[in-house]
């Protein structure tokens, strides 16, 4: 570096403390908003997916005149689990794949006669939980 007046142009050990610690307290304010948006993402991205599954078993139903058993869950979207049962089971499945929610878990399927749940069991992969932990129920996904 040049120098001017005998001195060097840099920055002292002082300045470049207050520059980290302003950094680092910037990083403490917005990375746990950038989290939480995250997280909010992923519920949103599961409501969707959701959004989807029902409707591939409402083609089911229409098709076949009732949802598959809680049993038969998402496999009877993958292939026909009893061609005396479902008749008019298409030709192509309904689904190519097992869903899984957006932290890579499988989702649940329970029948409930004339309608379905779906249910997602967030980011600790358990029943039950709160907060971001809290599962997903797609009968509480605003439609």
């Amino acid at each position: 570096m040049k120098k001017q007046n005998g001195y060097r142009k840099a920055f002292t050990l002082i300045e470049l403390l207050i520059v980290i610690v302003i950094l680092g307290g910037l990083a403490a304010v917005v990375a746990p908003g950038l989290m939480d948006a995250a997280d909010e993402a992923k519920r949103d991205t599961v409501c969707l997916k959701m959004n989807d599954l029902k409707k591939r078993f409402d083609m089911f139903k229409l098709d076949n005149g009732v949802y598959p058993d809680t049993e038969e869950g998402f496999e009877a979207l993958l292939s026909n689990p009893d061609a005396e049962k479902y008749p008019n089971y298409r030709t192509q499945p309904y689904l190519k794949e097992l869903p899984k929610d957006a932290w890579k878990t499988p989702f649940v399927y329970i029948n409930q006669g004339d309608d379905i749940e779906i249910i997602s069991f967030a980011a600790d992969r358990k029943e039950g939980g709160e907060n971001n932990n809290k599962d997903i129920l797609f009968s509480e996904c605003s439609r």
